[in-house]
């Protein structure tokens, strides 16, 4: 259960955001969502950030949303940055159904979901 309620530490997760205009499949969505996640958990893991270190103690807590354009997703990365949130983008290899370098995913986290729900709370659940 997370303490953050009870004056312990906050809920931790990971929000991982796909390009709906895309219109993957689910296999290739859920691939994309993947490697965000591994990217964002190595770059943690190797920084030996704490938010890393509290959302893996936590069961490490993953959300997958749709944001609907690139354009939306672009705004997503530079609301991340204005709060001092990790985030990496997943540009695809291009080797089935968006051509090389197609951005298809957005990972923001881990960090307090407190920080990262104005963000992206609002977006759909994938």
């Amino acid at each position: 259960m997370p303490a953050s309620s009870a004056g312990g530490s906050a809920d931790y997760k990971m929000v991982l955001v796909v390009r709906g205009e895309l219109r993957l499949t689910p296999g290739k969505a859920a691939v994309q969502v993947a490697h965000a996640a591994v990217l964002l958990a190595l770059e943690g893991a190797r920084k030996r950030s704490s938010a890393f270190q509290h959302w893996w103690d936590q069961g490490q807590k993953k959300i997958a949303v749709v944001a609907e354009t690139l354009d939306e997703m672009e705004r997503l990365a530079h609301g991340a940055r204005r709060a001092g949130l990790p985030f990496a983008w997943v540009a695809d290899a291009g080797f089935t159904e968006v051509p090389p370098g197609t951005r298809t995913c957005l990972g923001v986290g881990p960090a307090p979901a407190g920080k990262i729900d104005p963000l992206t709370g609002n977006l759909p659940l994938l």
